[in-house]
């Protein structure tokens, strides 16, 4: 059910990922930001074996969602800054 929408690798070598939650063709559409640290490892915590959600939003549509993550999902900075809000190292 879930659909990325937006991926980069980090310097670090982590992936952060807009990914959509909602089913193609609902509305309103909610997608989150993630940071996979162990990316290309299989995850065996989390539901659906995903990383933790960092942000959340919900919009009318994909453009709009994907709008509102974006300068969060493209930002080095604000993805640090995101993981220290939720505690992550």
């Amino acid at each position: 059910m879930s659909t990325t929408l937006f991926e980069r690798m980090m310097a670090s070598g982590a992936v952060v990922r807009i990914r959509r939650l909602t089913p193609d063709g609902t509305s309103p559409v909610r997608a989150v930001i993630e940071v996979d640290r162990r990316a290309g490892s299989p995850r065996t915590s989390g539901p659906g074996g995903h990383p933790p959600a960092l942000m959340a939003v919900e919009g009318e549509s994909e453009p709009d969602v994907v709008a509102s993550l974006l300068p969060f999902a493209e930002d080095d900075a604000a993805v640090a800054r995101l993981l220290a809000q939720r505690g992550v190292r």
